[in-house]
């Protein structure tokens, strides 16, 4: 059997929180509350209330044994965000976006409750292709065609052209 208990409207961000949840998710009660205690989070001690609250539930509204109960399902939702605003150069006001969270802990003693957190697939991009990009000023510079009226295009330049051997260079000798 489920029993879960909920924490709302905690001042503290959702995506901190998160860390302390994910991290307490599967675990059984005592290692999941000693884990809490000794976590020097911020949120470990609204997390710790609420697992603690999720036990009693289960021993009083339910009469439920708990010494083997794990904690099933654990998540937390962003709940409504608190706008402030701070004073910034040249008269402007910038907004300060103060997080709230509702924290939701759910504790069971079927192993095969435990939900654990959804994975993000991932699709796999083809990969870019190489392309040669070279100017026509470069080309023109290198190859020293200075007016070949090819100003705005683009030009491929192969080695010969840019540097001749020095075979072909005529040397002379008095």
């Amino acid at each position: 059997m489920k029993v879960q208990a909920k924490a709302r409207f905690i001042r503290i961000s959702p995506r901190k929180t998160r860390l302390l949840v994910n991290l307490i998710r599967g675990m059984e009660i005592e290692e999941a509350r000693a884990q809490l205690k000794v976590s020097q989070k911020l949120a470990a001690k609204p997390v710790l209330k609420c697992l603690n609250s999720a036990v009693a539930n289960a021993q009083n509204n339910f009469n439920q044994d708990v010494s083997k109960y794990k904690v099933v399902e654990a998540f937390v939702d962003e709940g409504p965000t608190i706008a402030r605003f701070r004073p910034r150069a040249h008269g402007r006001a910038a907004a300060i976006r103060k997080r709230v969270s509702h924290i939701t802990i759910a504790v069971g003693d079927d192993v095969n409750e435990v939900a654990k957190a959804p994975e993000v697939a991932k699709e796999e991009k083809p990969a870019a292709k190489k392309v040669e990009k070279k100017t026509a000023k470069k080309a023109v510079k290198k190859s020293g065609e200075a007016g070949s009226g090819s100003a705005g295009k683009t030009k491929k330049v192969t080695t010969e052209e840019v540097a001749p051997e020095a075979s072909e260079k005529e040397t002379t000798t008095k």
